[in-house]
C-alpha cells in the first residue's frame, strides 16, 4: 500500500506497513484520502535527523490543535478531549529507526496512563541514519521509497532556531495508490483538493517561488545583473557593426582625447569652437559635422585634443555652457569612424605593398587568387564583330603542337621547270595536311593510332604525287621541244 504526497519541494512516495501497523496505516490512508493534509507546513526540521508535518495550520498558528485522527475527525468533537481526537499507537518490536526515510506517527503520552502514547495526525520523516533516538517516541508505520532528493532538499533548507523553513514547504497534495481498508461510517472523499482556508493562509511566511535575499545583497545582485546585461549587449551590438563593416573590430575602443559637442547654434563655425575651447589645451583637430549636399550645420561636432586631461577638463568646465546663445551640451565621444578608416587605410597599403612585392597570391594574401571566369583579364579586347576566345591564351598554347606534321623540306627545281607551276604543285599539296589539321583540331584528344595512321597516308600521297609531277615534267619538256623545233626530239629507247 502506497501515498503519493506532492510537496512544493517535490514527490515523495511512501510505502505502508499494513502487516506490523495496520490502525496507524489505515489512519494515515484515511486522512490522507479526505485531503487532510493539503497545505500541511513542514517544520522542526533537524538537520539530517528528521522533519514532522501533518497538521493542518502548523505550530505557529495560534488556532492549531495539533491535528487530530480520522475518526476525532468524523466525530466532530470539538470538547478538546484529548483521547477523543487520537488514538493508542502500537510500537512493534521489529521496526527501528535505522534508516533515512523512515515514517513514524508522532505520539504524546496518555495523560492518566504514561506507558501508552497517543497518535493524531501527525508524522515524522527521518533524514539520516541510526536514528534510534526515536525508537518508543515514534511509531513507525512506513518508509520513504522515492523521492530522496526532495529529502535532501528539505534537509538543506533555511530554517530558525526553532526548525521552522523561512520559505514555506508544504504538502500541496496527497494520492492514494492502493487503499485496502474500507472507509469508516460518515467518511466522504472529496472530489477535488480542497482550497486553503484564511487560518492557513495567515500561517505563510515567505511563499514558493518568492526570492529570500538580504536588501543589500539583492541590490548588488541586481546591479550585478544589470552590468553583465549591457555588457553583453554592447558586445552583441559591436559584433553586429563589425559585421556590416561599420568597426573594424569588435573590441575597438573609442579615443579618449576627443569631445562630443551638440545643440549648436547652426552659425557657430569650426573656428569659434576652436577659439573657445583652446583654453584647456592643445587642439588638433575641430569639426563641426555639415550637410553633404546643403553645406548646412547638422549643430554637434568633434573637438579633439593633444592629451586626455584637457579633454576632461573641458568636459567638466564646457557642459551647459551658453555659446551663440545656445547652450551646448559635452560628453566624451563614442564615434570611432576615424579610427576605422585610418585602420582600412593602412590595412589596404599594407595588402597592396606585399603584392607590388609578390608576396601572397592576390592582394598581398596567400590564400587569395584572382578569379577568371572566362578570359583573361589582361588580354585587350577587340571592339569587332568577331568571336572572343572563352578560354585564356595561356591554356590553348602548346595543346595541338604534338598533332602538327612535320614540317617537309622543299624539293629542288628541277632544270627548265617553270617556279610557277612547283609552287602551285606544293599549294596542292599543301591543302591535304591542312584540312587534315583542321580536322584534327575539332578532335580534342586524337588518338596514337590515328596519328600513326594519317602519317602512313601522308607518305603515300606523297609519293604519288612526285610519280605524277614527274611525268607530267616529261611531257612537258617533250611538248616544249617539239613546239621549238617542230620535230620529237627524245631518243628512242
Amino acid at each position: 500500500m502506497s501515498v503519493l504526497l506532492e510537496t512544493s519541494a517535490g514527490d515523495i512516495v511512501i510505502d505502508l506497513l499494513v502487516d506490523y501497523a495496520p490502525k496507524m496505516c489505515e489512519n494515515f490512508l484515511k486522512l490522507c484520502k479526505v485531503k487532510y493534509y493539503n497545505f500541511s507546513p513542514i517544520h522542526s526540521v533537524q538537520k539530517s535527523f528528521s522533519f514532522q508535518t501533518g497538521d493542518p495550520l502548523g505550530p505557529l498558528s495560534s488556532e492549531s490543535d495539533g491535528g487530530q485522527s480520522i475518526w476525532g475527525l468524523l466525530s466532530g468533537d470539538l470538547s478538546g478531549d484529548l483521547s477523543e481526537k487520537t488514538f493508542p499507537a502500537l510500537f512493534h518490536p521489529k521496526l527501528k529507526h535505522l534508516e533515512r526515510g523512515t515514517v513514524s506517527m508522532a505520539t504524546v503520552p496518555h495523560p492518566s496512563d504514561p506507558d501508552t502514547r497517543l497518535a493524531g495526525s501527525q508524522f515524522i520523516v527521518t533524514l539520516g541514519d541510526n536514528t534510534d533516538y526515536l525508537d518508543g517516541k515514534a511509531a513507525i508505520f512506513g518508509k520513504v521509497v522515492e523521492g530522496f532528493d526532495v529529502l535532501e532538499k528539505i534537509n538543506d533548507a533555511i530554517v530558525d532556531e526553532r526548525g521552522h523553513p523561512l520559505v514555506d514547504i508544504r504538502i500541496k497534495h496527497t494520492v492514494i495508490l492502493d487503499d485496502p481498508y474500507p472507509d469508516p461510517a460518515g467518511m466522504r472523499e472529496s472530489s477535488a483538493s480542497p482550497p486553503p482556508s484564511k487560518a492557513q493562509l495567515a500561517t505563510v511566511r515567505i511563499a514558493e517561488g518568492e526570492e529570500l535575499l538580504d536588501v543589500e545583497a539583492s541590490e548588488e545582485a541586481a546591479a550585478e545583473a544589470e552590468r553583465k546585461r549591457r555588457e553583453r549587449e554592447a558586445a552583441a551590438q559591436a559584433l553586429t557593426l563589425e559585421m556590416m563593416g561599420d568597426l573594424p573590430f569588435a573590441e575597438v575602443k573609442p579615443p579618449e582625447n576627443v569631445l562630443f559637442v551638440c545643440k549648436l547654434n547652426p552659425v557657430t563655425t569650426d573656428e569659434d569652437l576652436e577659439l573657445i575651447f583652446s583654453r584647456f589645451g592643445k587642439i588638433l583637430s575641430c569639426e563641426v559635422i555639415r550637410d553633404q549636399k546643403t553645406g548646412d550645420s547638422l549643430q554637434y561636432a568633434f573637438i579633439e585634443f593633444e592629451d586626455k586631461k584637457s579633454c576632461e577638463e573641458a568636459y567638466y568646465k564646457m557642459d551647459s555652457v551658453l555659446i551663440d546663445d545656445r547652450r551646448i551640451h559635452v560628453d566624451f565621444s563614442q564615434s570611432v569612424s576615424k579610427l576605422s578608416d585610418v585602420w582600412r587605410s593602412e590595412t589596404n597599403s599594407k595588402r597592396k605593398t606585399a603584392a607590388r612585392r609578390g608576396g601572397g597570391g592576390w592582394g598581398g594574401v596567400d590564400e587569395l587568387e584572382k578569379w577568371r571566369k572566362y578570359r583573361d583579364e589582361d588580354v585587350e579586347w577587340r571592339n569587332d564583330d568577331s568571336y572572343q576566345m572563352v578560354h585564356g591564351v595561356e591554356d590553348l598554347k602548346g595543346r595541338h603542337d604534338g598533332d602538327k606534321p612535320p614540317a617537309r623540306e622543299p624539293r629542288p627545281d628541277v632544270g627548265g621547270h617553270d617556279r610557277s607551276r612547283s609552287k602551285d604543285r606544293d599549294r596542292r599539296r599543301s591543302r591535304s595536311p591542312l584540312r587534315r589539321d583542321r580536322r584534327d583540331d575539332r578532335d580534342r584528344r586524337p588518338r596514337d593510332a590515328d596519328r600513326r595512321r594519317d602519317d602512313r597516308d601522308s607518305d603515300r600521297r606523297d609519293r604519288r604525287d612526285r610519280s605524277r609531277d614527274r611525268h607530267r615534267d616529261r611531257d612537258y619538256d617533250r611538248d616544249h621541244r617539239r613546239d621549238n623545233r617542230g620535230r620529237d626530239d627524245y631518243r628512242r629507247r
